[in-house]
């Protein structure tokens, strides 16, 4: 059993950054892949991006660049069973809650995750 808690979410300017984490329990955080999904208003649930068991690899959504390219980073601390997403250079589109998940699949597929936390709000407005 892994549980998932997401924390950092808020209201941020555009243009502005924010780093949200997400903090597992369970001593086999290094078993899983773990991404970062969201969900803006009115949309349904979208992969953002995600990082391999041991971090060496990450993934971002397959409209990386049209969405996220050069703006949000991922990695994670296996030591802390923590993984983080850096958003920079924020938008409107940004705008969603945030969840992190663990997976054993490589497809980033979120009818493929195992675990889910409950998800952090991120606002961006002025």
């Amino acid at each position: 059993q892994v549980q998932l808690v997401e924390s950092g979410g808020g209201l941020v300017q555009p243009g502005g950054s924010l780093r949200l984490s997400c903090a597992a329990s369970g001593r086999i955080f290094d078993s899983y892949g773990m991404g970062w999904f969201r969900q803006a208003p009115g949309k349904e649930r979208e992969f953002v991006g995600g990082t391999s068991r041991k971090g060496g690899s990450t993934y971002y959504t397959d409209s990386y660049t049209d969405s996220v390219k050069g703006r949000f980073f991922i990695s994670r601390d296996n030591a802390k069973n923590t993984v983080y997403l850096q958003m920079t250079t924020v938008n409107l589109e940004d705008t969603g809650v945030y969840y992190c998940a663990a997976t054993k699949s490589s497809s980033w597929s979120e009818y493929e995750c195992d675990y889910w936390g409950l998800g952090t709000q991120v606002t961006v407005s002025s």
